[in-house]
C-alpha cells in the first residue's frame, strides 16, 4: 500500500455525523475526536454549526456544514441562502449536493449556473467549496460533464457521494473524476469508506479528502497495512 503516515492520512478525514437524531452530546464527541486526531473537518448538518463553533474553537479543525442535503432538490436560492446563513454562524467549509434531476435532464447550464453561485459565494466568503455529484445515480457519461463543468468552474473539490444515496464511493469513479479535473479541483471520495484499506486505495486513486464516521478506525488501522 501507499506511504503514508497517521498525521498526513488524519489531515485527509472530513469526520461525519449527518444524522438526523445526533444529539448535542453526540455532536460534541464528533468535535471532541476531530481535535484530538487532527481531523480536517467535522462534516455536520447545518443546525449543529453554532454547537461545533463552540466546541471546536481553538483546535483548527474545519466546520464543514451539508447544503441542500441529502438530495440536492432544493431551488438554487435557498442552497444559497442556506450556505450563506451557514457561513455566517461559522462554517468555513461548505458541501453542496448539486441538482442530481437537472443533471440527468440535461440541463447543463443550469448546473454549471448553481456550481457558480455556490462556488463564487464561498470563493468570497474565504470557504472551501465541496459539490456532491451523488455518484450512484448518475451514468460514467453525466459524471464526466459534472466533472467538466468543475473544471471550468473551479470549485476547491468534487465529491462522489452524501452517504445517503443507494451507493457511495468507488475507486473507479474517483479516478473517472480525478482524470476530468486533474490539478484543477480536488476530489473528495465519501459514502461507504470505513476501513483503513479502502481509505487508502481512494487515495491512491486521487482523492484528497475522505468523508467518513469511521475517521478513528481508519487511522488507528494504518499500522496494520504497513
Amino acid at each position: 500500500m501507499m506511504n503514508i503516515t497517521r498525521e498526513q492520512l488524519a489531515a485527509m478525514i472530513d469526520h461525519t455525523n449527518l444524522k438526523a437524531d445526533a444529539t448535542e452530546a453526540a455532536i460534541q464527541k464528533l468535535c471532541r475526536e476531530a481535535a484530538e486526531n487532527h481531523f480536517a473537518m467535522v462534516a455536520i448538518n447545518p443546525a449543529q454549526v453554532d454547537r461545533c463553533r463552540g466546541f471546536l474553537a481553538g483546535t483548527g479543525v474545519h466546520i464543514g456544514a451539508c447544503v441542500g442535503f441529502p438530495l440536492g432538490q432544493n431551488t438554487l436560492e435557498c442552497k444559497v441562502f442556506e450556505a450563506e446563513d451557514a457561513i455566517r454562524r461559522g462554517a468555513d467549509e461548505v458541501d453542496y449536493v448539486l441538482n442530481v434531476a437537472e443533471l440527468k435532464n440535461g440541463n447543463t447550464e443550469y448546473i454549471e449556473r448553481e456550481m457558480q453561485s455556490m462556488a463564487g459565494l464561498c470563493r468570497a466568503h474565504g470557504v472551501i467549496s465541496k459539490v456532491i455529484f451523488e455518484n450512484c445515480y448518475l451514468t460514467k457519461e453525466e459524471i464526466r460533464t459534472a466533472a467538466e463543468i468543475a473544471a471550468r468552474v473551479r470549485p476547491d473539490f468534487i465529491k462522489t457521494s452524501t452517504g445517503f444515496g443507494t451507493g457511495g464511493a468507488t475507486v473507479e469513479d474517483v479516478r473517472l473524476m480525478k482524470s476530468v479535473v486533474g490539478d484543477l479541483v480536488k476530489v473528495k471520495a465519501a459514502g461507504g469508506i470505513r476501513d483503513t484499506e479502502t481509505a487508502l486505495r481512494m487515495i491512491e486513486a486521487g482523492a484528497e479528502r475522505i468523508g467518513t464516521s469511521a475517521g478513528i478506525a481508519i487511522v488507528e488501522g494504518l499500522n496494520d497495512e504497513a
